[in-house]
């Protein structure tokens, strides 16, 4: 008979257990309810990586000061998104609301089983599901129209406010971003230093350049696919490259999904433009 065990555990230890779970919680919650404000400072911090090379450079040759180098940085890289605005803006927005004008007319194609997405009226029949919809649950439960519009003004506050919140905290790290660092080194024993300035040296040039990189590349990849989709006929080329340039930031899943949605709308179009821009998105993965 094999004898019993008891397995003692001293109250300091379920308190030292329970203060841990607690404390874990805790911060889990308090990172969750301030996830935007960390994700602002994780973009300005990203920012600040990409911009401080043309800080140092300016520094270098002849705006000594820091605070010159980073207004003149960050002033040229204001007027370069402007540019950018000035020269694309006006026809995304000319395209987005022509976009809005022919929805119509795909509706109209598809409750008629016209077009290329007629196949969701003759096999799926769309229209009268939707009609089911309606009837059991409203146009509130089938569109989600519940608080739609008191959501779609928070995001547009939550856009601006975060927005100008990451250009202030992106220029003030620029511009003391430095000292911070060299007060963090100052609390570290002198003989440890220098080790870890070698090591915050690597992460910086490693960061920095990932940073500068997946920026380039993000425009490299829209522009592309913009001169591609021109060239095809494709509508809302402009547009649509924008939307390759934002998710091709996204790490991993971003150009995978910038394809399917490319491709898909491609495909409208005609089935010569979806093979051409899948063969592009293949091979520009390859590449880029």
């Amino acid at each position: 008979m094999i004898p019993e065990r008891l397995v003692r555990f001293r109250l300091r230890t379920v308190l030292s257990l329970v203060a841990t779970i607690i404390a874990v919680a805790v911060t889990l919650e308090v990172i969750w309810i301030a996830r935007h404000v960390l994700t602002w400072i994780l973009i300005a911090l990203f920012l600040a990586l990409a911009l401080n090379p043309a800080v140092d450079w300016f520094q270098r040759h002849g705006l000594k000061r820091r605070g010159a180098a980073a207004a003149t940085t960050f002033l040229l890289a204001l007027a370069f998104l402007s540019l950018i605005g000035f020269l694309f803006i006006p026809t995304l927005v000319n395209q987005v609301n022509d976009f809005v004008q022919k929805l119509p007319d795909y509706v109209q194609d598809i409750t008629h089983g016209r077009g290329r997405l007629g196949f969701l009226e003759t096999k799926y029949h769309l229209e009268e599901r939707i009609r089911d919809a309606i009837k059991q649950g409203g146009a509130t439960k089938v569109l989600g129209l519940s608080g739609a519009a008191i959501s779609v003004a928070k995001g547009v506050i939550t856009i601006v406010v975060g927005t100008i919140t990451i250009a202030f905290m992106t220029f003030f790290m620029l511009l003391e971003g430095p000292a911070w660092v060299e007060r963090g080194y100052g609390l570290m024993p002198p003989r440890s230093q220098e080790r870890w300035r070698k090591v915050g040296y690597e992460i910086y040039r490693t960061v920095g350049g990932y940073v500068t990189g997946n920026l380039l590349i993000s425009l490299i990849a829209g522009t592309l696919t913009t001169v591609v989709l021109l060239a095809l006929g494709v509508p809302f080329a402009v547009a649509l490259g924008v939307i390759v340039a934002i998710l091709d930031l996204i790490p991993l899943a971003g150009a995978t999904i910038a394809a399917i949605i490319i491709g898909t709308v491609a495909f409208l179009h005609s089935i010569t433009a979806g093979i051409v821009v899948v063969i592009f998105f293949i091979v520009a993965g390859a590449f880029i």
